[in-house]
């Protein structure tokens, strides 16, 4: 890209605060706070709004993220960077695990391995994450999530190894 660069796309986006959402971990289990963010009762995370997530769903231990590829996900080899789809990874493999949870307990993500298997364009239709919980402790847990194109292709697979602690209470809780 040049500074003369013509055909030039342009994206705005906006978010809601997060620190509603954030006031409510320790007050709600998981699978609660997450079905009241789906019901659009909490805002969703900014991150949801930057990459343009699309619809989710959660069930206790199973969590599913949408997203149709753009062109502003793409890198510089023309597919959707894979940070991009390591974000939808983390996301259904992550809120597995705390849909799990009861209020007052939180996690935290200690890894997440990726295996890319495709390559995703534009061309790939809606994109279908579900993270499934394989394994929860009273510290630990093991979730895996799986990305799906738009013809049920798996295009990435990923595991996650999650740290569960005692939720930290927010101010004026």
């Amino acid at each position: 890209m040049t500074e003369t660069q013509l055909d030039t796309r342009n994206r705005s986006f906006s978010w809601a605060d997060p620190a509603e959402g954030i006031a409510q971990l320790g007050r709600r289990g998981g699978l609660e706070l997450l079905r009241a963010m789906i019901a659009g009762e909490v805002p969703t995370p900014p991150v949801s709004q930057l990459i343009a997530m699309g619809r989710m769903t959660a069930d206790e231990g199973r969590v599913s993220v949408e997203l149709t590829p753009q062109e502003f996900h793409y890198n510089p080899l023309g597919t959707v960077h894979g940070g991009v789809l390591s974000i939808l990874l983390d996301t259904a493999a992550g809120c597995a695990v705390h849909s799990t949870l009861p209020a007052g307990m939180g996690y935290t993500s200690l890894d997440l391995n990726v295996k890319f298997l495709r390559p995703v364009t534009v061309d790939s239709g809606l994109l279908r994450c579900e993270g499934t919980v394989l394994q929860r402790g009273r510290r630990t847990a093991l979730a895996e999530a799986r990305l799906t194109d738009g013809r049920g292709k798996l295009v990435a697979h990923a595991t996650s190894s999650c740290l569960l602690f005692e939720a930290p209470t927010a101010p004026g809780a």
